[in-house]
This record gives C-alpha cells, sequence and structure tokens, in this order.
C-alpha cells in the first residue's frame, strides 16, 4: 500500500501551492510532485530543513537535512545532503510545477521527511559547487512536511 503526504505552501508575499509525496512502499525511490505560485521567474533552491519549525523563518527550520553528515550536493550526487533537491524553475508567469524522483528520501524510518520544513529558496541551489552557497543570505519559502 502506497504511503502518502502532502504539503500545503504559504509563504512569504503571495507564494503558495501544494507538494505531494508518494512512496510505493518504504525501500522505493520516493515521488515528489509539487506546484509553487508566486515565485519570480528562474530557478529557486529546493531543499528538505531538518526541523519542522518555522516560526523564525530559516534559522528555526535548522540546516539542510543531513543524518549522514555529507557534504550539499546536487540530487545526482551520491554524495549529499538527503534534503538536496536542487533546483525548481518558474514560468515567466511565477509558476514552478516539478516531479522529482529521489531515491534517498522516504516517508518513513531514518531517511523520512515526515515533521520536517520543505523550503523553496529566492535564489537558485548552486548544487554544492560553491558558487552561490558562500554569499548567499537566503529568503525562504516554507511549510511543514505532514501525513495526508
Amino acid at each position: 500500500m502506497p504511503i502518502n503526504a502532502i504539503c500545503v505552501i504559504t509563504g512569504q508575499e503571495s507564494v503558495t501551492g501544494t507538494t505531494t509525496f508518494i512512496q510505493e512502499k518504504p525501500n522505493s525511490e520516493l515521488t515528489i510532485k509539487g506546484e509553487i505560485r508566486g515565485l519570480s521567474p528562474g530557478l529557486h533552491g529546493l531543499h528538505v530543513h531538518e526541523f519542522g519549525d518555522t516560526t523564525n523563518g530559516c534559522t528555526s527550520a535548522g540546516p539542510h537535512f543531513n543524518p549522514e553528515n555529507k557534504s550539499h550536493g546536487s540530487p545526482d550526487d551520491e554524495n549529499r545532503h538527503a534534503g538536496d533537491l536542487g533546483n525548481v524553475c518558474a514560468n515567466a508567469s511565477g509558476v514552478a510545477a516539478f516531479e522529482i524522483k529521489d531515491k534517498m528520501l522516504s516517508l518513513c524510518g531514518p531517511m523520512s521527511i515526515i515533521g520536517r520544513t520543505l523550503v523553496v529558496h529566492q535564489d537558485p541551489d548552486d548544487l554544492g559547487l560553491g558558487e552561490i552557497s558562500t554569499t548567499l543570505k537566503i529568503k525562504m519559502k516554507n511549510i511543514n512536511v505532514g501525513f495526508e
């Protein structure tokens, strides 16, 4: 029986949307489908952060979810934070529609994202290449992940 979770996105300014997480069985890949509206056109970093607390923005959401203490990277890298989901692209109307398949994250067990925060950043993610992350002060749009 598939496991499902959903995020209702409410962010700064007029950012809204939903993201659905679907996992066919506990050890299968996680499908992440979403649509986020109200973004500026272009790329926006997407990450799962460690804590589900959004009372003080990125500070209370904590760092990227990283239970294996790996380096920041691209979703295609084997050595990456579990929460590194790369970038989503908003079109000229400010809508980012995406589908991501991830083999590292889960809806159960030690890699579970349940109770954590999904963050859509104002700027692109540097995918661990160091071009942005060293100087970037981020503004985020956040939601908590919970069961559907």
